[in-house]
């Protein structure tokens, strides 16, 4: 059966609601009177601080995110580029620290939980203990069966705590007073020293935007939208922070204020007498909805680091097995659940424990993801980000030092904690891992190519941790993969020959998809909720193009996209896959156009990778007509030419239509040489250009067109004169394009 896939469906507002809907759930409801207690009034900095140490990582993790927006965020990118020594650290840790993350908003809930429902004390448990742990165990159980939150869901949870917040602050503004602000002690009563602390302390309100990172994979545009999600939710709630703490201890005195349900106390002072009960019970509901959410999406995100990290065997796949009935990663959801569980029973009782632990966790993950930045861009020619960041390498330095250097104020028992937790996963990299995977990172590769130019401790040091799970030599040349997109049975004999024969010629692989377009009226979940059905209709495509390429001995995989989009998916998917060409039927536009895509889409995106279409539901390669007058297609339409004659030994007929033969066969000639078009027949013509293209096409099996040079204005006003003589022909025609960037002048005019 092939694997099954949803679309690209996240957009800037789902994504900025991921992180901004876990971070308000802990830096607002649970935090500020446990770090007012360790700073005082200044703990307002201590926010600022956090949020500015946050922002600098961000840019990092955005440029990182548009270079690969993959399932996995940090330690997708610390694996690839630092190895798998440096990725069990960052995956793992990353793991660790969202379970951390997880308990502490458990507890958050059990909190607030406690002042609406009394809960009994258990053996060694207290009531807020009680109260996280049915808590966890419900949002372990709503992610085992996959009700998880969708991004409808997440908009409308965030807008209402937002707008909770927002008549909170215009209340308690009126409530506010200096003389509570600076009475006890003035602005820094344990001193400015107390700054940082407290940050290392609340660091973890400020988690939120790396979540983001976990379903780039996900995110539709991820090169404009991930860095304004990113970067937009930690600027929007460090603003946030800033301005209800200050009217918080504006409310109430520093310290008094309350250690477990902080905005509940302030909102019983801040609101008159009459609208008090009210006002509480509806901050009290939503924080119980913040921190839910926030524990929920951590969950959801580290069932996507097991993922990734199982994808490259740093730990075992077993962790990934799928539900049969509600198609969940249930072992991995387990597994971290009962970790979140022993967490909040052994460690609930210091809510800063479980802060700080996240915090420093999650910590070491950015200053990994820092130098992986400078590594991609030292060491990887094809790193092609589309957001960068400012000032480099100074960004991705400052981001380290920032990183690290707050660890030097978190505490001796959560830095000692942690550093078992960074111990173990190296020690599971030796025992586990290192002889699992088989991906080399860039930086171990950049060092033993090097291996005479650098001292031989460093190089004996990265050949001791390199990864030995395959023997592959990881700086072989990259695999080519072909991408063919079927959906009618008619064509996919055709395409998926057609696939498999470029993809042999270039030592390839091809990766079969299949697109299965749902109406707008159904969501794709409950689209998934049918996939046994719709299984059946894709698994025989499916299993049909299998076979047909593996008779050509090509390695071959195979896809089933569930999507809102028909091809516009297909081209998201190809990118997503990161694909370096695409075989496609003919989507119902004429191909007299002289493009792959519609005029709209041909104004407003860059295809994704080279594409060829094949118009007809017959392939045959062995009488092919080339037609020629240079430019940028052309290139490719050459290599789809010497393709077919390596492997299907077909006849290629290269045809020049010129002003004089003499001209005209010195072009040709020189193109052929230039394009490695060996044993070819070059056919040099003089007269119309559809007259000769139609007569030369008549006895061909095959006729092969590069995508024209013209702009969308002047095929519509002046027609494309080389291929609206396509249109009439009975022979099949294979459209190629190969992709560039131009200018809007361009795509009008040429």
């Amino acid at each position: 059966m092939s694997d099954e896939e949803l679309a690209k469906d996240l957009g800037l507002l789902s994504a900025l609601t991921i992180g901004i809907g876990t971070m308000i759930g802990a830096g607002i409801f649970v935090l500020p009177g446990v770090a007012a207690s360790t700073a005082g009034p200044v703990v307002v900095a201590s926010f600022v601080v956090g949020g500015l140490i946050a922002l600098v990582n961000a840019l990092s993790v955005s440029e990182l995110g548009t270079a690969m927006p993959k399932a996995g965020g940090g330690y997708y990118y610390v694996n690839r580029a630092l190895g798998p020594l440096f990725g069990s650290i960052a995956g793992l840790g990353d793991w660790m620290g969202l379970a951390f993350a997880s308990a502490f908003y458990s507890i958050g809930f059990g909190q607030y939980l406690a002042t609406l429902v009394p809960m009994p004390e258990f053996l060694f448990l207290n009531e807020v203990q009680v109260g996280a742990l049915v808590a966890g165990a419900v949002f372990v159980g709503v992610n085992y069966i996959g009700a998880k939150e969708t991004g409808g869901v997440q908009t409308v949870i965030v807008t209402v705590l937002l707008a909770i917040l927002a008549l909170f602050a215009v209340q308690g503004w009126l409530s506010f007073d200096v003389a509570t602000l600076v009475g006890d002690g003035g602005i820094a009563p344990f001193g400015y020293g107390a700054i940082l602390p407290g940050t290392a302390l609340v660091f973890v309100s400020f988690l939120g935007y790396a979540k983001i990172a976990t379903v780039a994979e996900e995110l539709k545009n991820p090169g404009r939208n991930l860095p304004l999600a990113v970067i937009g939710s930690v600027a929007i709630v460090t603003v946030l922070y800033a301005i209800l703490v200050s009217i918080m201890l504006g409310v109430v005195p520093w310290p008094d204020l309350s250690q477990s349900a902080p905005l509940t106390q302030a909102t019983q002072l801040a609101f008159p007498g009459g609208l008090a009960g009210l006002a509480v019970t509806v901050v009290t509901l939503g924080a119980l909805l913040a921190t839910a959410s926030s524990a929920n999406a951590s969950i959801l995100a580290s069932a996507r680091i097991n993922f990734a990290m199982g994808r490259d065997r740093i730990v075992t796949n077993w962790l990934n097995e799928i539900h049969p009935n509600y198609a969940t990663p249930y072992r991995s959801i387990l597994v971290t659940g009962a970790v979140i569980i022993l967490f909040i029973a052994a460690l609930g009782r210091d809510i800063e424990v479980l802060a700080k632990a996240a915090s420093v966790l999650h910590l070491v993950v950015y200053a990994l993801m820092n130098a992986a930045l400078i590594v991609f861009r030292e060491t990887d020619p094809e790193y092609d980000p589309a957001f960068t960041v400012p000032l480099y390498p100074v960004t991705p330095l400052v981001g380290m030092a920032l990183s690290l250097g707050l660890l030097a104020f978190v505490g001796g028992e959560e830095l000692l904690l942690s550093g078992l937790f960074v111990v173990g996963a190296v020690v599971w990299y030796f025992v586990y891992a290192r002889n699992n995977a088989d991906r080399q990172g860039l930086l171990g590769r950049h060092i033993l190519s090097r291996g005479d130019e650098l001292p031989a401790s460093v190089v004996d040091a990265a050949a001791t941790v390199a990864p030995n799970g395959s023997g592959r030599i990881d700086d072989a040349p990259a695999t080519t993969t072909t991408m063919v997109a079927v959906s009618n049975p008619r064509t996919e004999r055709a395409l998926v020959t057609l696939a498999a024969a470029l993809a042999k010629f270039d030592g390839g692989r091809v990766l079969a998809t299949h697109v299965i377009q749902v109406p707008d009226q159904t969501s794709l979940a409950a689209a998934a909720d049918q996939r046994d059905r719709i299984s059946k209709t894709s698994e025989r495509l499916m299993a049909d193009a299998r076979a047909d390429v593996e008779q050509l001995d090509v390695p071959v995989d195979t896809r089933t996209i569930l999507s809102h989009e028909g091809l516009a998916e297909v081209f998201d998917a190809a990118r997503q896959h990161g694909v370096d060409r695409l075989v496609m039927g003919h989507s119902g536009a004429k191909l007299a156009g002289g493009r792959v895509e519609g005029a709209l889409d041909e104004l407003t995106h860059d295809l994704p990778c080279d594409v060829v279409v094949l118009d007809g539901e017959e392939f045959d390669p062995s009488e092919v007509l080339l037609p020629t007058a240079g430019g940028h297609s052309s290139d490719l339409s050459a290599e789809v030419a010497r393709a077919l004659q390596a492997t299907t030994d077909a006849h290629i007929s290269v045809l020049h239509v010129a002003d004089e033969v003499a001209a005209g066969r010195e072009f040709l000639e020189q193109w052929v040489a230039e394009h490695d078009l060996n044993g070819v027949e070059q056919l040099v013509e003089t007269g119309d250009v559809e007259t000769v293209i139609g007569e030369a096409a008549a006895d061909k099996s095959l006729v092969l067109v590069g995508a024209t040079e013209a702009g969308l204005l002047s095929r519509l006003v002046g027609g494309s004169l080389v291929l609206s003589v396509l249109d009439d022909l009975d022979t099949t025609v294979l459209l190629a394009e190969r992709p560039r960037r131009r200018s809007l002048r361009e795509r009008l005019f040429g």
